[in-house]
């Protein structure tokens, strides 16, 4: 219990601005009130607002309604304890953990293998760090590969936080071809027993046809040189866009799966998210949007700029934050 009131500590320091702006105006408009069609129009309000999404909100609102004309639901404290446990309902069991086999299980030929995408501007730079510093933490050995060769200022940046970290980079020419950095990252992490190769790639939108197909080019690359890989797909999204970030991971995943990955059709489509910025913003509810628009799970969420401000997804833990004082 202590371990849990802790993880909610920190993502509740995270969420303040969110629990500011979003779950406290909920709170003061339905504390100590009686509900009727004119506050319940209220709340769908302020849940749009709190980017909590059009589906979401439908449907909580709906059922809110539904209660209360039949006499089961008839205060705003109601209302709040109600939102909150299907929030926390939203959520089945689910591993939101890494797919990453245990180091020296056998289960694959060469390091697991993380790659990352997102579109320029979402701190998928900083959000590798973290994942970083969290895979060492767990005393795993890491390797990141700079396959964004588009921009030396993004490869530099990797090779500060790999220095700080002390994890290897390994990066190519600028203007020189991210699958070939790609394949020579493969190739040093199985010679040194890497635990973990995590791929950074070129920032770009979901509607860049060139740049995809590129991106399916360097997971080819990796699929041949390392049985099962890459492991994870994880879309980087910045958690100030709210439902524009929503957008991104719809699109983003639909793109990916188009493209599919050459002879291994079944890996196409990303297999997680990391939601960076969330300290930054007051529309943290577009977690919630996340969960009911796509089957993407959310495996991690940015809660500071430290490379210490990463939280593995709970869903308990998150509600719990949110509605906290």
């Amino acid at each position: 219990m202590g371990l849990f009131r802790s993880i909610v500590g920190k993502i509740k320091a995270g969420l303040e601005k969110t629990r500011e702006v979003f779950v406290s105006s909920l709170k003061s408009l339905l504390l100590g009130r009686r509900l009727d069609e004119a506050l319940i129009a209220e709340i769908q309000q302020r849940l749009l607002l709190g980017d909590v999404g059009v589906k979401t909100t439908t449907r909580l609102v709906g059922q809110i309604r539904a209660d209360f004309r039949e006499g089961k639901i008839e205060t705003g404290d109601q209302v709040l304890a109600y939102l909150k446990a299907e929030l926390k309902a939203m959520w089945p069991e689910q591993d939101r953990r890494l797919n990453i086999p245990a180091a020296g299980s056998g289960a694959t030929s060469g390091p697991a293998v993380v790659l990352v995408t997102g579109v320029n501007g979402a701190g998928k730079t900083t959000s590798i760090a973290k994942l970083c510093s969290l895979l060492r933490g767990e005393g795993r050995s890491v390797m990141l590969a700079a396959c964004d060769t588009f921009r030396a200022g993004a490869v530099r940046q990797l090779e500060i936080w790999g220095e700080r970290l002390g994890v290897q980079v390994v990066r190519g020419q600028q203007g020189g071809d991210p699958a070939a950095v790609a394949f020579d990252a493969c190739s040093a992490a199985k010679a040194k027993g890497v635990d973990v190769l995590i791929v950074d790639t070129a920032g770009r939108l979901q509607t860049q046809d060139p740049l995809m197909r590129q991106l399916t080019k360097i997971r080819s690359v990796i699929a041949r040189q390392i049985a099962g890989a890459p492991h994870e797909t994880l879309l980087v999204l910045d958690a100030t866009l709210g439902q524009n970030a929503l957008r991104q991971a719809e699109e983003f995943d639909k793109a990916m799966r188009v493209a599919g990955v050459e002879g291994q059709p079944d890996k196409g489509g990303l297999t997680g998210i990391f939601l960076a910025k969330l300290d930054g913003t007051a529309r943290g509810g577009i977690v919630v949007a996340i969960k009911d628009v796509t089957s993407i799970p959310v495996k991690f969420i940015g809660v500071g700029e430290t490379p210490a401000d990463i939280q593995p997804f709970d869903p308990e833990a998150f509600v719990e934050a949110l509605f906290e004082e």
